[in-house]
């Protein structure tokens, strides 16, 4: 019994030394043994932030989808981006008057000021957290698409807060693979897909602000739905 329990800790101590876990009381936080982050503006001061990483990512495996008239929320960069010479009409939404891209003045948490079934595509990218009435925005969402047209939206899982709206129009959710998965299917029935990213190594870097560059994008790449750090949608409104 005695060489077996002595094989059984040997094969212990060599799989904790594989898998790297520090022994208990050993954890270095290093230059993160801080009560401040490294950035309070999610990394745009250092490079590119981890979420734009995966938002990116998401966008380009569904560029094809990015054709005809798209709107965009805020701007149209992504749309340009991804959608190039299969997109016809390029429209921006923004909830007021202020923002000179904006070709659509409408509240996605109302329903006012949108117009009904005209676009092929909508890039819905980390705007859904600060609506408060959520289905009433998907709703909105889905009456603004044509029948075929497809959401692409994407929305944070593990993530610090924005300061700014929180403090002028509030930043009010976080959202998991059952919870958008639910709110979508809710509105647009069986034609959704939905997906998590990051790992805990990208949504402790992201909560800290580093940036893409100064990471190993290799362990970016790995989902652990453990640690679901971003969560990407594909809706379709069915006739």
């Amino acid at each position: 019994m005695k060489p077996l329990l002595q094989s059984l800790r040997r094969v212990r101590r060599w799989f904790i030394r594989r898998t790297r876990v520090p022994r208990i009381g050993t954890v270095d936080f290093g230059d993160l043994a801080s009560l401040e982050p490294v950035s309070r503006d999610w990394g745009f001061d250092r490079g590119t932030p981890i979420d734009r990483f995966y938002i990116e990512d998401f966008l380009g495996r569904h560029a094809g989808d990015i054709r005809g008239r798209v709107l965009e929320v805020a701007n149209n960069e992504y749309t340009r981006r991804f959608g190039g010479g299969n997109v016809a009409v390029s429209d921006v939404l923004h909830p007021g008057a202020g923002n000179p891209r904006a070709t659509v003045i409408g509240d996605l948490g109302t329903g006012d000021g949108l117009p009904e079934s005209c676009f092929d595509c909508i890039i819905c990218t980390q705007t859904l957290q600060f609506v408060y009435p959520l289905h009433r925005a998907i709703e909105s969402l889905f009456g603004m698409l044509k029948d075929d047209g497809v959401l692409l939206v994407t929305v944070p899982g593990i993530s610090q807060i924005s300061r700014e709206d929180m403090m002028q129009t509030g930043d009010y959710w976080r959202f998991t693979t059952a919870s958008l998965g639910k709110l979508l299917a809710g509105t647009f029935g069986d034609d959704v897909k939905v997906e998590c990213a990051g790992n805990v190594y990208a949504a402790t870097a992201f909560l800290q602000g580093v940036a893409v560059e100064e990471l190993a994008v290799a362990s970016l790449e790995r989902a652990d739905p453990q640690y679901q750090m971003m969560l990407l949608g594909r809706a379709v409104r069915r006739g």
